[in-house]
């Protein structure tokens, strides 16, 4: 039988292009959780804000958040998961990481860059698409913008839950509030997402509403712009029983991406 699962998502305003005050801000809402986590979310490029400046900010997989990740990870024996900018052979990237509590860890390279912000100016896309487990769940971790292609999102592998970190800003925050519910219908999976609150240094305000929707697409938290630190359980016995009782996903069109 498989066993609930215990997130949590922070919900926090950022300090811009600033990677060691972040982390510091993150540790300290982390170890401040007391309740059981298997899982901690947090936002898109969580250790500097959504930057345009990866030649002065990007990361490596040896730096100092990955790092951080590594350690956060092993002492609360939890996996942390956010994105960061990423510095590899010379190329850019808007990477999620899921990190291990062992050390070990996978990535996601954003396929969709904003090109209305010149994220697919400064960065590479990618072109893989990362199914994690964790205590028998299947996980699609995305990250902000992916939000809006419904075919990269689609549930092809059977995943159980469908998540996506993000600097999503106030102006077009109902695209989010409706394109999450959305996802959790076609997909018949939970979905969670997890933005950021408050100004970035381009003075854009960001109202938060990270969110968690049923399989139904019934919203279950939805946290506005205040910083929140969530931690929620999540039901396979539920997921299942809608599953079973509307069987949608047999009729689900068979595609290939190229």
């Amino acid at each position: 039988m498989t066993p609930d699962l215990h997130i949590t998502f922070i919900q926090t305003a950022l300090h811009w292009e600033n990677p060691v005050a972040n982390l510091a801000m993150f540790s300290e809402k982390i170890f401040s959780v007391q309740e059981p986590a298997d899982l901690f979310l947090l936002p898109e490029m969580f250790s500097t804000g959504f930057s345009m400046q990866p030649e002065q900010f990007a990361d490596t997989m040896d730096g100092i958040a990955v790092q951080w990740m590594k350690q956060t990870a092993n002492i609360k024996n939890a996996v942390i998961c956010g994105s960061v900018m990423m510095k590899e052979h010379d190329k850019y990237y808007n990477r999620l990481i899921w990190m291990r509590p062992d050390g070990s860890c996978e990535c996601y390279d954003k396929r969709h860059l904003f090109g209305l912000g010149e994220e697919h100016e400064h960065y590479t896309a990618g072109n893989k698409k990362l199914i994690v487990e964790l205590k028998g769940w299947k996980i699609l971790p995305l990250i902000c913008y992916d939000l809006r292609f419904p075919v990269w999102s689609r549930n092809a592998e059977a995943y159980d839950i469908l998540f996506y970190v993000a600097n999503w800003p106030e102006r077009r925050i109902q695209a989010w509030k409706t394109l999450l519910e959305a996802r959790a219908i076609e997909n018949q999976c939970y979905v969670i997402g997890v933005n950021r609150v408050g100004n970035d240094g381009n003075d854009i305000y960001h109202s938060g509403e990270s969110s968690l929707i049923d399989p139904k697409g019934e919203v279950l938290i939805r946290e506005s712009h205040h910083e929140q630190t969530y931690t929620f359980s999540l039901s396979y016995h539920h997921l299942n029983q809608i599953r079973e009782t509307l069987p949608f996903l047999k009729d689900r069109d068979a595609f290939e991406l190229k």
